[in-house]
């Protein structure tokens, strides 16, 4: 499969182009990324990364709620 991809690709012109380009796009991206990241509130950060241990608290006094207001 990878040798008939291989060989119509090569007669295409200026197929070599894509490569270079697609390497481009990646290292924008991180680099986009990473200025974010960098920029980013420190108490923000905080925030999100409490997030999978604040749901589980959330998740418990909803159910607990859910379940004084059936009663």
């Amino acid at each position: 499969m990878l040798k008939y991809i291989k060989e119509h690709a090569s007669s295409i012109e200026g197929i070599s182009i894509y490569p270079i380009f697609s390497l481009l796009v990646f290292f924008i991206f991180f680099v986009v990324l990473l200025y974010y990241v960098k920029k980013m509130d420190k108490k923000k950060i905080e925030e999100i990364s409490n997030l999978p241990l604040d749901s589980d608290t959330r998740d418990n006094d909803l159910f607990t709620t859910n379940n004084l207001k059936q009663a």
